[in-house]
């Protein structure tokens, strides 16, 4: 609520504020994974190719950073899988449901995901990155390099659950096994 007592989400929702209308790609994953799985995203390199509408000269300056965190689209989401409520993550009834903004799973309001990187390497208008978890393909809406005050500021808290969902998360993947 704002001093005069009405919502503030009202203000902005009238203006139109709250429709975006048009996000356009700025490039596209290349990856190994073809498909989205919940573990084992360790040490996997990516490519992120930029469109046609930028040129080398975007990525200017980008190898200075040690991380970049890259915002992209859950392409592959079907609308009907769009959770806007509560479930158990990774439908384990063994964690707690909780709401969708509780938790990081791919069918959420937006479809959008974040991850933050490592840089590798810059080849022209393509970023190689380490540990990127999108699959090959999908839509990258934007990248920003990591700076450490853009961090948390403070302790980072966070429950139980949490920490044994991405227990593998992280984890190298097991060849020939």
């Amino acid at each position: 609520m704002n001093r005069t007592g009405r919502p503030i989400f009202d203000r902005y929702h009238r203006k139109g504020v709250g429709v975006i209308e048009k996000v356009e790609a700025i490039g596209f994953v290349s990856a190994i994974r073809r498909q989205a799985e919940d573990d084992f995203w360790g040490g996997e390199e990516a490519c992120i190719a930029l469109t046609d509408q930028f040129t080398a000269e975007a990525f200017e300056g980008i190898m200075e950073f040690s991380h970049v965190e890259v915002l992209f689209l859950f392409h592959e989401v079907p609308p009907g899988e769009i959770v806007t409520g509560s479930r158990h993550p990774r439908n384990n009834p063994a964690w707690p449901a909780v709401g969708i903004f509780a938790q990081r799973g791919k069918s959420r309001p937006n479809r959008i995901g974040s991850t933050i990187c490592r840089v590798a390497r810059v080849e022209g208008t393509r970023l190689f990155v380490s540990e990127l978890d999108a699959i090959d393909g999908t839509p990258v809406l934007d990248i920003k390099p990591v700076m450490a005050e853009f961090l948390p500021r403070g302790e980072v808290r966070q429950p139980a659950w949490s920490h044994e969902l991405m227990r593998q998360y992280w984890a190298l993947r097991k060849t020939g096994v």
